[in-house]
């Protein structure tokens, strides 16, 4: 028997009946010899993990532009905090690990440099649109590789298209990297926002602290406690009733006083009118932008302006700045 076989045979021993089974995935959309060793899930983590799109995430913002410290988030340090959490929630749930670290660690590779902001700004000048959970799956579909994709089992694609807070994940494992993003992002950035002195933890309202507690540590202990009693040996993933409307009541503040806090955005504006100089000057030159990127768009019948919005959503901060600089910022002369 094989070490893969022995693994998947293991899985239906330990695990709950409601994981999602390596051995009874839905498959990739191109048929490919399995491995001797790894099942279907932890492959496509191991996709994931090696990818540019996965090593990208180190220089993309999480919320605080330009952030000086060493210590503030990036995507990269949001992405693992969220597997890290998800991984304990389906640990204690006997769910299928692998599933939940493959969906955890790809649910963020569309997004853009600048964070949000970015977001916002290629979602308002696309005539098709933007949204960083479709390019996640775009992604892992069609853009590594330079237009392979990474072909990845149906679940995992699931879990990433369907990881915002209005996605309905089709296994468990999607459910607990859904519940397991807006634990992570909420509790860590009040973690750099008090860093960045934007707010101070006796800010936050006594109605959330009372049910959630008065630190990270105490906020995480009690989300994911609550998350896996109330969640076991059931079919679906959910918050009690109180620690879901203080979540999201908690996520609610943090937009009102964080997110849009006019001291925390200071370079904002300056970021969304990079990106917007950037797309504009690839619409006008085309031959500047990757070959592969051309080729792919011509190859799927697609517009210059989707390999346009490909190749500059994929750009991390700095490699954004840098080609700003290069196009448009006069250089000293020299002799």
């Amino acid at each position: 028997m094989l070490i893969r076989e022995m693994i998947e045979q293991r899985e239906h021993e330990i695990l709950s009946p409601y994981a999602a089974f390596s051995d009874c995935s839905a498959g990739r959309d191109r048929k490919e010899p399995p491995c001797d060793i790894r099942p279907v899930y932890q492959r496509d983590r191991d996709r994931i993990l090696h990818s540019k799109s996965f090593r990208r995430l180190k220089q993309k913002t999480q919320v605080f532009l330009n952030a000086s410290g060493d210590h503030y988030r990036t995507r990269m340090t949001h992405t693992l905090e969220v597997s890290q959490t998800a991984r304990t929630i389906a640990k204690a749930l006997r769910l299928n690990e692998d599933l939940t670290e493959a969906i955890a660690l790809g649910h963020d590779l569309g997004h853009t440099p600048f964070g949000h902001s970015g977001e916002a700004v290629l979602r308002e000048i696309s005539s098709f649109g933007f949204s960083h959970h479709q390019q996640s799956l775009r992604i892992v579909e069609v853009l590594e590789n330079e237009g392979k994709g990474l072909n990845l089992t149906k679940e995992v694609r699931d879990g990433i298209l369907n990881h915002q807070i209005s996605g309905s994940p089709a296994t468990l494992e999607g459910q607990v990297v859904r519940l397991s993003d807006k634990i992570a992002y909420v509790n860590h950035d009040i973690d750099d926002a008090i860093r960045a002195k934007v707010l101070k933890e006796t800010d936050i309202p006594a109605q959330f602290t009372k049910v959630l507690g008065n630190s990270q540590r105490e906020r995480l202990d009690h989300l994911i406690h609550d998350i896996v009693s109330n969640s076991m040996d059931k079919p679906r993933i959910c918050l009690s009733k109180d620690k879901e409307e203080a979540l999201l009541g908690l996520r609610k503040y943090m937009f009102e006083y964080v997110y849009r806090n006019p001291e925390a955005k200071t370079e904002e504006q300056k970021a969304q009118n990079l990106l917007r100089r950037l797309v504009e000057y690839y619409m006008e030159h085309p031959d500047e932008i990757p070959e592969w990127n051309r080729a792919l768009a011509a190859a799927r019948g697609e517009t210059h302006e989707r390999a346009v919005i490909d190749y500059v959503s994929g750009m991390t901060d700095s490699y954004a700045i840098t080609k700003f600089t290069e196009l448009f910022v006069p250089c000293p002369w020299s002799v």
